[in-house]
């Protein structure tokens, strides 16, 4: 599961004339990924230690989602995307 900003913008007060803070709820919020390959040994992790996920991320596993056949991991923080901010500015 790889959970985004609820809002996407930053007053979610600050609706379209005659709308509610629920215009600016974020469809990208919560994005569920199914049949990822993960390592076998992430199969014994205990719920609620972070894990790295290359290039992805934290990931904590879901103690009450989870089963042995089907693990349930959450994204706790994104990585930073240095190269993103280099482009953004110019170079």
């Amino acid at each position: 599961r790889l959970y985004d900003h609820l809002f996407a913008s930053e007053d979610p007060e600050a609706a379209p004339e005659g709308g509610d803070w629920r215009d600016n709820l974020n469809p990208r919020s919560l994005e569920v990924l199914e049949r990822c390959r993960l390592e076998p040994s992430l199969t014994d992790a205990p719920a609620g230690v972070a894990i790295q996920f290359e290039r992805l991320g934290y990931f904590a596993l879901d103690g009450k989602d989870s089963r042995a056949d089907t693990p349930v991991f959450n994204r706790t923080v994104t990585l930073r995307d240095t190269w993103a901010k280099i482009e953004k500015k110019g170079g």
